[in-house]
C-alpha cells in the first residue's frame, strides 16, 4: 500500500486548511493536494495527502472513510498511480493523420505544387 491517499466526495467549499487540521489527526502530512479547474479556478470535489507512512496513511482510512465533512460523507482509500497518457501533438504516432514530412499539416502531399522555397521558385521563373 502507498502513503498517498484520495479524498473524494468533497463539498467544493472545502479548503486546503480544513483538510490539514482533519487528517493531521492522522498522522504528519508530507504533502496535500486540493485540485482546482484550469477554466474556472473552482475545487473539483477531491483531493489527494500523503502521509509520512503507510501505518499512519492506513489509520487515516479507517478514522476517515465516511467521515462527514460539511455536510458530505467522505471517501477515502488509497491513491491509484494514474495511468500513462497517450502524446498529443509533437509526439511520434504512426498512424495516417495527415501529417508527415511529405504531407504537411493540412493533408496533400503527392501531386499539386512543388516542394522549395519562395527564392528558389523565383528563380525558376524568371529563367523561363
Amino acid at each position: 500500500m502507498s502513503s498517498k491517499l484520495f479524498v473524494g466526495n468533497l463539498e467544493f467549499s472545502t479548503t486546503k486548511e480544513q483538510l490539514d487540521t482533519l487528517f493531521s489527526e492522522a498522522g504528519t502530512i508530507v504533502d496535500l493536494f486540493l485540485p482546482s479547474d484550469r477554466a474556472t479556478g473552482k475545487p473539483r470535489g477531491f483531493a489527494f495527502v500523503e502521509f509520512s507512512s503507510e501505518q499512519e496513511a492506513q489509520a487515516a482510512i479507517q478514522r476517515f472513510d465516511g467521515y462527514e465533512l460539511n455536510g458530505r460523507s467522505l471517501r477515502v482509500n488509497a491513491a491509484e498511480a494514474r495511468a500513462p497518457r497517450p502524446p498529443q501533438f509533437g509526439g511520434f504516432q504512426p498512424s495516417s493523420s495527415g501529417f508527415g514530412p511529405d504531407r504537411g499539416p493540412f493533408g496533400g502531399g503527392g501531386g499539386g505544387k512543388s516542394k522549395g522555397s519562395r527564392r528558389n521558385l523565383r528563380a525558376k521563373k524568371r529563367s523561363l
